[in-house]
């Protein structure tokens, strides 16, 4: 009988795993965008890019959270 994989992989692959991932890269380009902020010069269209993805992934994890929510029966 095979072992199961002693790393995230697996778990990465899971609604629970995505969220983890799209909140951890949300999180870093927040950082990010903090840093390019006290180094102005020539970072504004990288600074957009950067909030745009964050928006997107924003709404990213709101579809997965949305996922998790079991429906109602009307």
């Amino acid at each position: 009988m095979a072992a199961a994989p002693t790393d995230d992989s697996a778990s990465d692959d899971s609604v629970g795993g995505q969220l983890r991932r799209l909140r951890r890269e949300h999180r870093d380009l927040d950082d990010e965008i903090a840093r390019l902020h006290g180094d102005r010069v020539g970072e504004e269209l990288a600074i957009k890019r950067m909030k745009k993805r964050k928006l997107q992934l924003k709404d990213a994890i709101a579809r997965l959270e949305s996922s998790l929510i079991p429906d109602e029966p009307a």
